[in-house]
């Protein structure tokens, strides 16, 4: 059995044949990976649109590790979390994204029931200069989580922006960096408008959609699936390999 969820943290079991890799963590075949009460304590703000900031959810989670572990997705775009081979830090901390602990506390301060409702796991790695601009995210999804797993961020763009509306960039309510163990969760809505300021490079996170049903999760990903298909055909003939 899983340690009890009452020390507010999700635990998950180490996959086979690994040992777990968070330092100075003595939990046998188990690793600590999200922090509950960080993400509890975290204050919702309204406005805009529902949304919090929880920091330093990753407890004893080494940046090196999850790094090490983070699929080979040198192009910038939204992936599947199945389109690479995940090392076993990284698989943790999606399992615990997805656990349904975490799913009760994130429908609880969004004020939304996410019980049985299908998630989404994406990842990205880059960023380019064209990503950032502003969106409200598709309607099947309910709510939105970005666990970002980037060391210190000390450029100005890549820093995500809550925004008050949907035409400029710098009418923002909140502007968070996209540091290693920090949670950005929102209720996805028609003004849940968000963006950032141009960057180009390493920028890495997992995103969690909760959908709407299976249908149109199982769509999205199919167009993401196609996507990684077609970029992977300019990738060789680019490469003149075709």
């Amino acid at each position: 059995m899983l340690p009890p969820v009452a020390d507010a943290m999700i635990y998950v079991k180490a996959p086979s044949g690994h040992a777990p890799l968070c330092g100075g963590v003595g939990l046998g075949a188990f690793c600590m990976r999200v922090d509950l009460e960080a993400v509890r304590r975290a204050r919702v703000e309204t406005a805009p649109y529902p949304h919090f900031v929880a920091r330093d959810v990753l407890a004893g989670c080494q940046p090196a590790h999850v790094a090490r572990d983070f699929p080979r997705l040198d192009e910038g775009g939204l992936f599947l979390a199945d389109a690479a081979p995940m090392g076993p830090a990284l698989t943790q901390i999606v399992d615990a994204l997805e656990s349904e602990e975490l799913r009760a506390l994130i429908g609880e301060k969004l004020g939304l029931d996410l019980a049985g409702r299908p998630t989404l796991v994406m990842l990205r790695s880059r960023c380019q200069l064209r990503d950032g601009r502003i969106h409200a995210d598709s309607k099947f999804k309910l709510a939105t989580l970005l666990l970002y797993l980037n060391e210190p961020w000390m450029g100005r763009g890549g820093r995500l922006r809550v925004l008050n509306s949907g035409d400029d960039l710098q009418d923002y309510a909140a502007e968070i960096a996209p540091d290693f163990g920090t949670l950005v969760g929102f209720r996805v809505q028609e003004n849940s408008w968000h963006g950032h300021e141009p960057f180009e490079g390493p920028r890495s996170y997992v995103m969690v959609n909760y959908c709407t049903n299976e249908k149109a999760r199982d769509a999205e990903a199919a167009r993401h699936r196609m996507s990684a298909r077609m970029k992977k055909v300019k990738r060789l003939f680019a490469a003149g390999a075709v």
